[in-house]
This record gives C-alpha cells, sequence and structure tokens, in this order.
C-alpha cells in the first residue's frame, strides 16, 4: 500500500509538473515586483522579521573586549551635582570642559587606546577650552569629536582632503579653508554618488546640511572630527549606517570611521563593489555602499559600562595619591566611547531592533565594535532572496498540489512565514551576518499556497471528483488516486488491455438460501457481511470490483489501474479471499449457520475492457473469451475437488510467486486446442510439508494417466490419500482412473478433459 501511495505522488508530480512550476514562477515574479513597488506592506514586514530575527539568533555574544563606554548617566549627573567641588568647578550639565580635560588625562594615565566623544564641542566654553586643549596636547591622547550639522550653517570650501591633515595655525578664530581641510576626509568611489547631508522635514522642503566646524583650539588638538548622524530607517529605528557623506562640496566621514582609520593606518576610505577598504581592514557593504549594524545585544550586554563621574573621583584620588578603585587594564589598549546614556533627562534617546527608548550612543558603539571585529550585516544580492522566493514557492506548490490534503494546506500556511522564512533568516544572519529578504519569499511562497490550492480545488478536483464518485464503490482509494494521475480516464469506447479475471461463487448456495427461506432479511445481512469480508481482500491487492451476481463475485486485476504484476495481485487476492472465507466459516459454525464453502477461478488473457452502457448509466468490465474461461474454471472446480484454479497464461505471469498443482489439460467447449490448468495452493515458500507431498505424488499419477497406466496411477493416488483424506483432486483423478479401469477410452487416449458449458 505505501508503494501505491508514493506511485500516486509521483505520477502527480509528473503530469503536473508544468503547472506546479508555473505557479511557482508567477507566484514569485508578482511577489518581486510588490517588493520592488512597495506593495502589500512587504517593507514593514521585511523590518519586523528582520528585527526579530536579529534580537534571537545574533544576541549576546559577551562583553566586547575592545571598547569600554564611559557613561553620562543618571550616577554622573547626580554625583557631579551633588560634590560642591565639581559643581563649583564644572557647572551643570553640559559641563564644561575641564571636567572633559580630568576625564582625558585619566584615560590617558590608564593607557586607552582612542577615545570616541559621541558629542560635539562646537561653542566656546569659558575659560576651559585652553586646558582642554592641553590636555590633548600634552597627553597625546588620541581623541575624535563629533561635528554636527545644519541647513543654514555656512558652506565650507572645497579642498583636496588628506589624511591625516597637515598641521596649522589655527590663531584665534579658524580660517573656513582650514577647518574643511582638517573635517573633509579623502573618499575613493567606484563613480557611485556619496549620499546627501539632508535636513529632515519632508522631502519637497528638503536642503542641504552643512558642518558647524568645532571650536577653534580643538581644531588643532583633537586627533579627529566625524559626523554623528541619527541615520535613521522610515519607521524610526535605527539599523544601518552609511560610513561617508557629502554636503554637495566636500565628502566627510563619520565619528567611527575617522577613529577607525587611524587605527587600521588609513589615508583614504576606498568603495568598490561590494567592499570598503579602509587601510589595513576590508569590509563588506551594500551595493550603495551602506552596511546593517551588528548590535549583538543590548548596550548593557555587550560593553562594560563606566560612569564618569567614576574616572573624576579616580583623577582626585590619584592627585592625592590614594587608590583609584579602577582595574589597571580597565582602559588599557581598548578603544574608549564617551556618550549619554541618561535619556529620561538627557534626551537623545533612540530606538534599535533591540529595544526603545535606547542611547543614541548604542549606535556608534556597534558600528565601531563592527569595524574592529571586521564584519557588518550585509544585504543578500537580490538575486539570491528571488531565488530564495523560487525555491519556496515551487516547494509549496509541488507539496500542496502534489498531496492535495486540506489539513496540510492549512499547516504549510502557517509554516511558510513563521519557521521556515524565520528560520533561514535567522540562520543566515547568525552564520554569515548576510540578511536574505524573508518578506518578499514570504510573499512568493504565500501566494504560491494560494494558487496551488486554486488549482486543487478549482481545476484538479473537479476533474478527479467524476473518477472518485464513479468508481469509489468497486475500488480502493488510493488506487483511484492512481488511476487519476495516470490520466487514463474511463471511456465509453473501452480499450485492450492484459489483465486478470476473478470469478468466485458459493458452493451450495441454493441449499444455503433456502436455511433462511423464513429469515430473508437474516439471508440478505448473512450474504453482505460473506461479499464484504471477500471484497476486502480484493481491494487490498489492487483489484477492482465488476460485479456481484448473487452471491458470485467478479473482480478485474489490471484495470483501470494498469498493474504489471497484475497475475501476482489476483493470485494474492484469491488466496487472501479464501482465507477470510475460512475465518468467516469458523464465525457461522459458532453461530449455528450452515458452512460455507468458496470456489474461486482466475485466467489472464487480452480483454476488451471499459465502461459499457449509456450516458446516464455505465458499469466497467471486461469482454472477451478470457473472462469467460475464467468463469468456467471457477465452476470446473467442482469436478476436480479443487477451490482455486487458475489458466496457464495466469501461471506463466505469476509462477515465481506461487505454489501450484497441475490440476489437468482440459479443453473448453468450442475450442479444438487443449489448455493446462492449476490448482492454486499458496504463496512461493508457504505451502506446508504434509501437502506438498501429496502434490508430487498427484503428479506422479497424473504422469501415469495420461499414459493411459490407470491401475498404476490408481495405486499411487489410493496410497497418498489415505495419508491425506481430504485432498479433493485426489479423489478425483482416482475416481477417474477407477472408471478407466473398467471402462477403458477409446484409442489413442490423449489424456484431455472436456469442460462442459
Amino acid at each position: 500500500m505505501e508503494s501505491d501511495t508514493w506511485k500516486i505522488l509521483l505520477l502527480r508530480l509528473r503530469h503536473h509538473l508544468p503547472q506546479m512550476l508555473g505557479v511557482a514562477v508567477l507566484s514569485t515574479a508578482v511577489a518581486a515586483a510588490c517588493w520592488l513597488l512597495g506593495w502589500l506592506g512587504l517593507p514593514a514586514l521585511e523590518r519586523a522579521l528582520y528585527d526579530r530575527a536579529l534580537t534571537t539568533f545574533t544576541r549576546s555574544r559577551g562583553l566586547s573586549p575592545d571598547i569600554v563606554v564611559v557613561a553620562i548617566d543618571q550616577t554622573s549627573l547626580n554625583g557631579v551635582r551633588d560634590n560642591p567641588t565639581y559643581a563649583r568647578d564644572f557647572g551643570t550639565y553640559p559641563w564644561n570642559r575641564g571636567l572633559w580635560a580630568r576625564v582625558m588625562e585619566e584615560l590617558a594615565h590608564h593607557g586607552a587606546r582612542a577615545v570616541l566623544f559621541d558629542g560635539v564641542m562646537d561653542e566656546r566654553s569659558t575659560g576651559a577650552e585652553p586646558d582642554f586643549a592641553r590636555v590633548l596636547r600634552d597627553t597625546g591622547l588620541p581623541v575624535y569629536l563629533g561635528v554636527a550639522t545644519h541647513p543654514r550653517a555656512a558652506p565650507l570650501p572645497k579642498v583636496d582632503p588628506v589624511h591625516p591633515p597637515p598641521a596649522q595655525d589655527f590663531g584665534e578664530v579658524a580660517d573656513p579653508m582650514a577647518a574643511a581641510q582638517v573635517l573633509a576626509f579623502p573618499v575613493r568611489t567606484d563613480g557611485r554618488a556619496l549620499p546627501l547631508l539632508e535636513s529632515e522635514p519632508l522631502p519637497e522642503a528638503r536642503q542641504p546640511n552643512h558642518l558647524i566646524p568645532p571650536a577653534t583650539p580643538l581644531l588643532a588638538e583633537a586627533k579627529g572630527f566625524g559626523l554623528v548622524e541619527v541615520e535613521p530607517d522610515p519607521d524610526g529605528l535605527i539599523r544601518r549606517t552609511r560610513f561617508a557623506y557629502t554636503d554637495g562640496v566636500n565628502a566627510y566621514v563619520t565619528l567611527p570611521v575617522v577613529a577607525a582609520a587611524d587605527l587600521f593606518g588609513a589615508r583614504e576610505l576606498v568603495f568598490s563593489g561590494r567592499t570598503m577598504r579602509l587601510g589595513s581592514r576590508e569590509l563588506e557593504v551594500n551595493p550603495d555602499g551602506s552596511a546593517e549594524l551588528d548590535f549583538g545585544g543590548s548596550l548593557h550586554e555587550r560593553f562594560p559600562i563606566v560612569p564618569v563621574v567614576t574616572l573624576l573621583d579616580a583623577w582626585t584620588l590619584r592627585k592625592d595619591r590614594k587608590p583609584t578603585g579602577l582595574k589597571p587594564d580597565l582602559f588599557r589598549g581598548r578603544v574608549v566611547v564617551i556618550g549619554r546614556t541618561a535619556v529620561e533627562e538627557l534626551g537623545g534617546a533612540r530606538a534599535t531592533p533591540f529595544g526603545a527608548p535606547v542611547p543614541g550612543v548604542s549606535k556608534q558603539l556597534a558600528v565601531m565594535e563592527n569595524l574592529l571585529s571586521g564584519r557588518f550585516i550585509t544585504e543578500a544580492p537580490f538575486w539570491v532572496s528571488l531565488l530564495f522566493g523560487l525555491g519556496l514557492a515551487v516547494v509549496s506548490a509541488v507539496l500542496l498540489m502534489t498531496v492535495r490534503m486540506p489539513e496540510l494546506e492549512l499547516a504549510w500556511l502557517l509554516l511558510v512565514v513563521v519557521p521556515i522564512v524565520f528560520l533561514v533568516m535567522g540562520a543566515s544572519l547568525a552564520l554569515g551576518r548576510v540578511h536574505l529578504l524573508a518578506a518578499m519569499p514570504a510573499a512568493a511562497g504565500l501566494l504560491a499556497c494560494l494558487g496551488a490550492m486554486a488549482s486543487n480545488h478549482l481545476f484538479a478536483n473537479r476533474e478527479a471528483a467524476f473518477i472518485r464518485q464513479a468508481f469509489s464503490r468497486y475500488m480502493e482509494p488510493r488506487l483511484i488516486e492512481q488511476m487519476i494521475e495516470e490520466n487514463r480516464l474511463p471511456r465509453l469506447d473501452g480499450e485492450e488491455r492484459e489483465l486478470t479475471a476473478f470469478f468466485s461463487d458459493i458452493r451450495g448456495f441454493s441449499s444455503f438460501s433456502e436455511t433462511f427461506q423464513d429469515q430473508p432479511r437474516e439471508l440478505v445481512r448473512v450474504l453482505n457481511q460473506y461479499l464484504t469480508r471477500v471484497s476486502s481482500a480484493l481491494l487490498h491487492e489492487g483489484g477492482c470490483l465488476d460485479k456481484y451476481i448473487g452471491d458470485a463475485v467478479v473482480c478485474l486485476f489490471g484495470a483501470p489501474v494498469n498493474h504489471p504484476d497484475h497475475a501476482v495481485r489476483a493470485c494474492r487476492g484469491a488466496l487472501a479471499a479464501q482465507a477470510e472465507v475460512n475465518r468467516l466459516r469458523a464465525e457461522f459454525r459458532k453461530q449455528g449457520l450452515p458452512d460455507v464453502y468458496t470456489r474461486i477461478g482466475l485466467n489472464s488473457a487480452r480483454l476488451f475492457v471499459g465502461n459499457f452502457g449509456s450516458e446516464q448509466l455505465f458499469d466497467y468490465t471486461a469482454m472477451g473469451d478470457g473472462m469467460n474461461l475464467a468463469s468456467r474454471l471457477e465452476g470446473a472446480n467442482k469436478a476436480y475437488g479443487s477451490l482455486i484454479m487458475i489458466g496457464p497464461r495466469t501461471y506463466e505471469l505469476a509462477r515465481d510467486h506461487i505454489e501450484v498443482r497441475e490440476l489437468d489439460r482440459v479443453r473448453v467447449a468450442g475450442k479444438e486446442e487443449a489448455v493446462t490448468v492449476y490448482e492454486l495452493l499458496a504463496l512461493k515458500g508457504e505451502l506446508p510439508a504434509e501437502k506438498l507431498e501429496t502434490v508430487e505424488r498427484y503428479h506422479e499419477a497424473l504422469a501415469l494417466y495420461r499414459q493411459a497406466r490407470f491401475a498404476e496411477a490408481a495405486k499411487v493416488l489410493e496410497a497418498r490419500l489415505a495419508e491425506d483424506l481430504e485432498d479433493g483432486p485426489t479423489a478425483a483423478l482416482l475416481s477417474r482412473c477407477r472408471k478407466y479401469q473398467q471402462h477403458p477410452p477409446p484409442l489413442p487416449f490423449d489424456g484431455v478433459a472436456n469442460l462442459e458449458k
């Protein structure tokens, strides 16, 4: 049964594969068009799926070994405010730059590798500016400051930037040309345009932003300056970054890039295809020069955090030659990022896939950490996502149009988006840091599901409904499905095909029915029970019930489903039916009912088979001499005392799978040619030793009989019949031998018996 099921599925796949592929390709094309045009909310769905996959599969890789955060947190705000000395010297937030001078001294003392200040210092700070600049100069600590932009800022002149910029004397007020030389960065592209620094109003009102130069003393002493743009996605969440921008005049890089440039010994930023090179570091980026941020978790999950006030206290204690309590190697060789984390009081809250609100410094930290680790998240080429969508659509269409189970259709609809797409996307992010699109492939899969379901219910099922209705009463459902998938629909004109015909009848049914002459309903019940049990055995082997004629059962093997092993199936079905009758006899005896025997005839031949009848009523049956011989063989069992008689062609086709006894050579009425008939006893290897001995002695006697040596044949048969009293064929042949001993047949004797009508 399992092999038949697979055969049905393979046939269905073979015959409907073009339609399946058509549904898949069309679904993928529609999904791709919707993605490119922004229809069906696919961009929003993509962002939602990406956020969930990012937080599920890329979270918590532990604390970064390269970066430490110095936080402007609530503890620091309270600590400076509540300390009279700090409050007097540094004021309220934003503190004057004298505080930052102390912080930089302490970081330099602890061996920090570089410092990124996620903020801008573009206004003069009364009295503290020279002190801060002096500390930067004296310590030599590489400090990188943020640069703000504004649409009303004065444009800087065009320069030919070099990195690092040449040393200059800025004087009291920075010359715009000198400022531009410090702030601009050499960026080389392969012809693509850098994104324009823009203000944030509506698109029609947008205009270029220009840089606001930092305070003049800092231009000379800070190691570098970079943009601190927010870079949100359309929904306000921060997921990606661009590394370089232009104001239409010069190119500028972001704060982490200018710091990484010095760490990697870069003199320029180079974009080429999907690659960005920064000194010794080469990173994969998207074709437009952007990259998605690999946060790896929330701020507190990823980075050691030290409050600003802790560094102030450490500076004070160190000056008093007291222990600071800081770990000696906390900052040594690490990049320090300074930023606000007290977003409730200071503002600057942002949203990332890992939460909202989060401090804006989270973005600078993620960019810097990705630069140091040498890996961002990049989008897979569109054709890869398209192939993923097509593959999902093909699997969906093939699966649903092959199996055609309503339960599977519903389950697969749910499985497409949730586990399959989500898990593939998550695996791509976790293993390769590649953003494989999910919304477009999910749409392709869902559309393919809907297309497959429509095909199943509107087209294929309509065609198959006729077959199922017509054959459901006399064929097993799995065979009906196989016939449908073979596309061999019943036709009124029929066809010629080799098959095996089965005839069975109850011995002495007339006497059996007389027992119920006063109980006709009981007779119907018993007969229905008998026919159901026999029919089930035949259907299990792939038979097609032709008709019932009273107690007789007519069945076809090899039609309408084309089974090459129809003869073997018929033999197995006959033996199974006989075994079922034996079990039924035992039940009848317990109920006090008469005993029943079933005689069976099998014959294989080329027959004309099809639907014979009218458009209103037809019967699927077979016609030809082969059917007549099968019927004659069933009746001939009576003369030979056998239960299952098979014709010569059936024996020829099934001989390797069955145990038989050659019964006789017979001549059918109206035919001159004699044929050999056999008794079907068991499947190969299942004949008991005692019955095997009976068969051998029978064959020995049959050979003597055909030589007209009737007395010798009778002697062999008598000896064996004494051992096997109930063997009908032995008794029948013995009777014939005794008859010919008394009344010899005419010579020459050919040993052929005539089958009467």
